[in-house]
């Protein structure tokens, strides 16, 4: 079955810094403000939306860094302007990065969107953070660079409870990992723009005397 692409609203998410501005769809405000509204597309994978993990070589602290945030800002940019695809959520932690995104109605190839932003943040830093004693034989074989773990993990979302669990587990990620207190305290997130839009409080899960919710439930990376 074929469906319109979602309907844009006029909200942005920086996320890397602001020269990265990604947008929320109707639809995934209208869910995480508590409306009834399915939007998932479940035909195969075309057209639909994924939560990924994408993790630096041997864990690396790096992400972060400007010139890292700055590869990694560009080459999403032009991915994006060739290959559209929507970025739903988003957090950037040192050593590895949580998304959502959603892919064109009939377009199930997320594999060549994650290889053109890969290689385009190795062609930018790869020289600078090559690290001769990660590399392995089979990794110079490849040509590959030290920066990234050669797979990724993607989930394909099912419905609106695996979407909100997703969600919120993305944007609690950096109090998970210890890299703040609060979750509001975190830059790298898409949390911020969520609480601009009344979705999230901004106290949100990031106090010890804040309940987590359950659906935080989930396997942590």
């Amino acid at each position: 079955t074929n469906h319109k692409p979602p309907t844009r609203l006029p909200l942005s998410l920086p996320c890397l810094n602001r020269g990265l501005r990604l947008r929320l769809t109707r639809p995934t405000l209208v869910f995480l403000l508590g409306l009834r509204m399915s939007f998932y597309r479940r035909s195969n994978v075309a057209g639909g939306s994924y939560f990924f993990t994408v993790v630096t070589e041997q864990r690396q602290r790096i992400l972060t860094d400007d010139c890292v945030r700055m590869a990694l800002r560009k080459a999403i940019i032009k991915v994006r302007r060739d290959r559209p695809f929507q970025i739903d959520a988003w957090v950037l932690l040192p050593d590895h990065l949580h998304t959502v995104w959603t892919l064109p109605a009939g377009d199930a190839d997320f594999a060549t969107r994650w290889r053109l932003i890969k290689s385009a943040v190795t062609r930018a830093i790869g020289a600078q953070y090559f690290r001769a004693e990660r590399q392995t034989q089979r990794r110079a074989n490849k040509q590959c660079s030290t920066v990234w773990q050669h797979r990724y993990w993607e989930h394909l979302l099912q419905d609106e409870d695996d979407f909100r669990h997703h969600l919120d587990y993305i944007h609690f990620n950096p109090v998970r990992h210890g890299v703040v207190a609060h979750v509001a305290d975190w830059p790298f997130s898409s949390f911020h723009r969520f609480v601009a839009a009344g979705v999230y409080p901004q106290d949100w899960a990031g106090g010890d005397s804040i309940s987590k919710p359950d659906s935080l439930l989930i396997t942590p990376i």
